[in-house]
């Protein structure tokens, strides 16, 4: 498969161009950047610490969605959605782990799977995503008499809170008890708050250092205590699974897939 990568000379980015280069079955056929990059016409290979192939960074998303069988998006929601207007008009299927997606931004990535085949995932690392399948099951299980709260920890230069993978794990508890997340979500705790409400599912984020992802799932109940927890240490888990995204939508019809698709969940 002909694989093009946006914002292809971030750090996920970078990781990304490694990924498709080590791979087998897929072809790095090119990557873009903003019109204002520092980073234009620079071998894209060399960036991610490859020798130089000649491919160099571009920013006419137009034209490598004309070219590749399927585009990674790891960028920022606007862009985003300029990219799934792009993977309709070109007839190609879209891998997408950008978070922090508002309603709107979210239906463009919905309205693209009516046309391409869309793989979105909060998180693309494979233990997130058995994570994610083990909380569900879980909390199907435990019921109100458990607390559910969810811990995060990334990075200092991470723009949104909390993670698109907290708020997953979020819709994962929420969906095992059979409530809606938004109905019970409680994001913030200031001052003097009363007691914890039964059923709530509290979120807590801490930011700093260069953490890359450190998210735990805890169901609290009087004499025991459950934790589920993933920690990455690399961002190669996170191309990794993209990557493997990528390969697996080949062929597929339109519609909007997950990891727990591409996993057989």
């Amino acid at each position: 498969m002909k694989v093009g990568i946006v914002g292809c000379a971030g750090r996920m980015g970078r990781m990304l161009v490694a990924e498709v280069m080590a791979s087998d079955g897929v072809t790095l056929i090119g990557g873009t950047e903003h019109s204002e990059s520092a980073f234009l016409e620079q071998d894209i290979a060399k960036l991610a610490g490859f020798d130089e192939t000649g491919i160099v960074v571009g920013s006419d998303t137009d034209a490598l969605f004309s070219v590749a069988d399927v585009v990674i998006d790891f960028t920022l929601p606007q862009a985003t959605i300029s990219h799934t207007q792009a993977a309709i008009k070109h007839d190609t299927a879209l891998v997408v782990g950008t978070t922090g997606l508002n309603k709107k931004e979210q239906a463009a990535v919905v309205k693209a799977s009516n046309s391409v085949a869309v793989i979105q995932a909060a998180n693309f690392s494979i233990g997130v995503n058995l994570l994610l399948n083990l909380t569900s099951q879980v909390a199907s299980v435990l019921e109100n008499d458990y607390d559910i709260e969810i811990y995060e920890m990334h990075h200092r230069h991470k723009v949104d809170a909390p993670s698109g993978t907290a708020l997953a794990l979020g819709q994962a508890a929420a969906k095992g008890r059979g409530v809606d997340l938004e109905s019970v979500s409680e994001r913030v705790r200031d001052g003097h708050t009363g007691a914890r409400s039964p059923g709530n599912i509290g979120f807590a984020t801490l930011r700093g250092g260069d953490v890359v992802g450190d998210h735990s799932l805890i169901f609290a109940a009087d004499g025991e205590r459950l934790e589920l927890t993933h920690k990455a240490s690399s961002r190669t888990v996170f191309a990794r699974g993209a990557v493997r995204s990528a390969k697996w939508c080949e062929h597929k019809a339109p519609g909007l897939y997950s990891m727990r698709d591409v996993l057989s969940l």
